[in-house]
C-alpha cells in the first residue's frame, strides 16, 4: 500500500465553489497542487496562494487526481481527456456528486489503465470547504482510503468508508435528498409564518434545539425570511441535479419516494423561474409565487 504525505503532488480539476475553497486548503497544508479548470480564469486565484497551472497532457506526473465537478457529463468529459495519459497506479478520489450508475462506469473505464478511482463526496457546503470540516462519504478500497488519511485531513472533519465504489455517491445521494426535501419544506413554513403574521427573523432561533431544528434550517430559514440570498452556499440546480439522481437511483432500485418527487417538481420550476443559479434559500420566492 502506498503511503501519501505533503510530499505527494495533487492535480486538482474543478475549480467552483467547493473546488477553488478545498484546493487552498491543500496549499496551506503544504500540498503541492496543480489546478485546472475548462474556464481556465476560475483558476487564477487559486493560483495566487500558490497552486500552479495543470498541463492535462502531464497527468500522469501526479500520483492523485482530484475532481469536483458539476455532474455526469462533466466528470466524463474530464476523464476521457485524461484516458490517454494517466498512468499505473494513479489513485482520482471523485470529489463531484454523480449518479451511482456513472461512478460505476468510470471506475471500469480508468481501471483499464490501472487506475483506482474512489468516489468521495462531500457534505458541510462552502463554509465547510473553508474550514477544512467537510464530511466526506468514501467508496472504494478502505486499506486505500484509510491510507489517504494524510490527504483527506485538510478538507474534513471525517472520512467514512461506506462500502465499494459507487456507495460514497449513494450515500451522498441520501443526504442531498434530506437536504433538498427538507428546503422545499422550510420555505413552505417560512412563507406560512410570514402569511400567519410571525416575525420570521424570529423563527431560526425560536425553534434552535427542538425537532424542527437542524443546520439547513439555521442556514436558510434566516436568509428566506430576510431575502438575502447571497453569498451563494448551495446553487438550486446543483441541488436539483442531485435530486434527480435520488429519485433515478430509487426507481432503479423499485422503490416511490414521493416527497423526493415533489421537492425535485419544485426545485424544477424554479429554475424554469431562472434561478438556476441561485442560492437554495431562494426557493421562498417559488413558494410565494403560488401563494
Amino acid at each position: 500500500m502506498p503511503q501519501f504525505s505533503t510530499e505527494t503532488a495533487i492535480a486538482f480539476l474543478g475549480m467552483g465553489l467547493m473546488g477553488s475553497r478545498m484546493s487552498k486548503r491543500l496549499l496551506g497544508a503544504n500540498f503541492t497542487v496543480a489546478v485546472w479548470n475548462r474556464t481556465t480564469s476560475a483558476c487564477d486565484e487559486v493560483i495566487t496562494h500558490g497552486a500552479s497551472a495543470l498541463d492535462l497532457q502531464k497527468i500522469g506526473d501526479y500520483p492523485i487526481i482530484m475532481l469536483c465537478l458539476a455532474d455526469d457529463h462533466a466528470v466524463q468529459a474530464v476523464i476521457d481527456q485524461l484516458m490517454p495519459n494517466l498512468q499505473t497506479g494513479q489513485i482520482i478520489i471523485d470529489f463531484s456528486s454523480l449518479s451511482v450508475a456513472k461512478t460505476h462506469a468510470l471506475s471500469t473505464q480508468v481501471v483499464n489503465k490501472n487506475v483506482t478511482l474512489i468516489d468521495s463526496p462531500v457534505s458541510g457546503g462552502t463554509v465547510g470547504a473553508e474550514q477544512g470540516s467537510l464530511v466526506i462519504f468514501a467508496g472504494g478500497d478502505a486499506t486505500l482510503i484509510n491510507a489517504l488519511a494524510p490527504v483527506y485531513a485538510p478538507l474534513s472533519a471525517r472520512v467514512t468508508c461506506m462500502g465499494g465504489v459507487g456507495t460514497g455517491q449513494a450515500t451522498k445521494i441520501c443526504n442531498q435528498l434530506i437536504v433538498a426535501a427538507n428546503s422545499t419544506l422550510i420555505a413552505e413554513a417560512v412563507a406560512l409564518a410570514q402569511q400567519a403574521g410571525v416575525d420570521t427573523n424570529l423563527l431560526a432561533p425560536a425553534l434552535a434545539g427542538g425537532f424542527a431544528d437542524s443546520k439547513p434550517f439555521q442556514i436558510l430559514a434566516p436568509r428566506m425570511a430576510s431575502q438575502r440570498f447571497e453569498p451563494i452556499q448551495w446553487k438550486v440546480q446543483t441541488l436539483a441535479k442531485d435530486l434527480n439522481n435520488a429519485t433515478t437511483l430509487a426507481k432503479d432500485l423499485g422503490l416511490n419516494i414521493p416527497v423526493a418527487s415533489h421537492a425535485l417538481a419544485q426545485l424544477q420550476q424554479h429554475q424554469q423561474n431562472g434561478f438556476a443559479e441561485h442560492d437554495l434559500s431562494s426557493i421562498i420566492l417559488n413558494i410565494n409565487m403560488e401563494i
